[in-house]
């Protein structure tokens, strides 16, 4: 059961989400589509996801919405973040160090038990990893709150929308 100030937590969340996907303004970078698995630890599970970026805003920063789904250790996932990131090019080698994070909406289910219930939890991530120009990424995810993944591992490929 989700307590009313974790309801109102989602709720806010989302409907913000909404007003910054509508007032980002258009920059000269393409904004991507990301498709990544990986695995996770606490709880131990296996998960694939996709997200959107935005373009740049503000400089180097970027708005990342994404949701995941995990299975494994008897428990389902889907996760639901909320994350700003900013890139840092590495050189002339075409990498870029990205770093970021944000909120973190989770709906779990164990599995086993026919009447268990859904659950939803609120809790936060940071986020670390490395993207190159051609689409290949790399991120490590660390996560708080109640059943958000401790970490996730995972590598990924991203596509330009035109």
């Amino acid at each position: 059961m989700v307590s009313r100030s974790g309801q109102r937590f989602a709720i806010v969340t989302v409907l913000a989400a909404c007003f910054v996907g509508f007032w980002t303004p258009q920059a000269s970078a393409q904004s991507l589509i990301s498709f990544s698995g990986g695995a996770s630890i606490d709880p131990t599970q296996v998960y694939a996801g996709v997200a959107w970026e935005s373009p740049d805003i503000g400089g180097r920063f970027r708005i990342r919405p994404g949701i995941d789904g995990g299975f494994g250790d008897g428990v389902r996932l889907a996760t639901i973040n909320l994350d700003l990131i900013v890139k840092f090019p590495l050189g002339t080698s075409g990498w870029a160090l990205v770093q970021g994070g944000g909120p973190v909406i989770t709906l779990s289910k164990v599995t086993g038990f026919e009447d268990a219930p859904n659950e939803l939890h609120a809790g936060g991530s940071y986020l670390f990893g490395f993207a190159h120009d051609n689409g290949f990424f790399t991120e490590f995810r660390v996560g708080g709150g109640n059943f958000v993944p401790q970490l996730k591992l995972g590598v990924g490929w991203a596509v330009e929308i035109k």
